[in-house]
């Protein structure tokens, strides 16, 4: 072999050897996440690949299609559904009983477009004249989300349900009050925290009190999941200082 070659053989082995990545046991996490913790799981997700090497797969979906993916044979390493369904889930065996911890509780929320004067809805009877006065609202359709179902019972409560199908849209999964901001829709309903990231609407602020639902999101491990060591610890970071935080920023209430 001549000088050359080697030389250029050596240079290729360096060039392969940089290429490595620095953590070649990183794990490769799939997460199953309601959207209610989009904003915050986000940037958390981001942060903790970088200080961990691992890589996240997060896909997010309103509480009743995650369940219907689970019922299809899903198997994320790590869950995150509200605490309302997290006994169902683990009587299933879709998560590790005993491995499920809160990160924190939002309620829902009324939104109007940036622009538009914010109607009252500081009483039920407020809210149930503003509701009937708007000239359309959208929320999440109850057999797929939290709120949807939530607030598909305050409008039996206060009375108006069939008043309201004429003028409502459901929304489907995503921010659903993305078309109030359009000025598509006059008034949107949505957990807080699905509102408050979206550009060109304004939260009004919650449902009023004896109407509200909070609602607190649980995450969990996966039964067999593939890379379960890697999920307790992504689990552990969910619980730390840090994640507390962004969640509280994001318009959680933290534990």
């Amino acid at each position: 072999m001549t000088r050359a070659i080697r030389i250029i053989s050596a240079q290729l082995i360096l060039l392969a050897a940089i290429a490595l990545p620095i953590n070649c046991n990183a794990a490769d996490l799939s997460i199953l996440s309601a959207g209610a913790t989009k904003s915050a799981l986000n940037e958390l997700v981001e942060r903790y690949q970088k200080i961990s090497g691992n890589k996240l797969n997060v896909e997010y979906a309103p509480v009743g299609v995650l369940l219907q993916r689970l019922s299809g044979g899903a198997k994320p390493d790590v869950l995150i559904v509200t605490t309302d369904v997290i006994g169902d889930v683990e009587h299933k065996d879709w998560t590790v009983p005993g491995t499920s911890a809160p990160v924190g509780s939002v309620g829902v929320g009324i939104a109007v477009q940036a622009q538009a004067r914010s109607p009252d809805i500081s009483t039920p009877e407020a809210l149930k004249q503003t509701l009937l006065d708007a000239k359309s609202i959208t929320y999440v359709d109850p057999s797929k989300g939290t709120s949807g179902k939530h607030f598909a019972e305050v409008l039996k409560r206060l009375g108006i349900a069939e008043r309201m199908k004429a003028k409502t849209t459901l929304g489907d999964t995503g921010y659903v009050v993305e078309p109030v901001a359009r000025g598509e829709i006059e008034i949107g309903i949505q957990q807080i925290t699905e509102i408050l990231p979206v550009k060109g609407v304004k939260l009004v602020g919650p449902l009023p009190e004896p109407l509200q639902k909070t609602t607190i999101y649980t995450v969990a491990l996966g039964t067999n999941a593939p890379e379960a060591a890697a999920a307790r610890n992504f689990i552990a970071f969910l619980a730390g200082d840090e994640a507390r935080e962004m969640f509280r920023q994001k318009g959680f209430t933290v534990p």
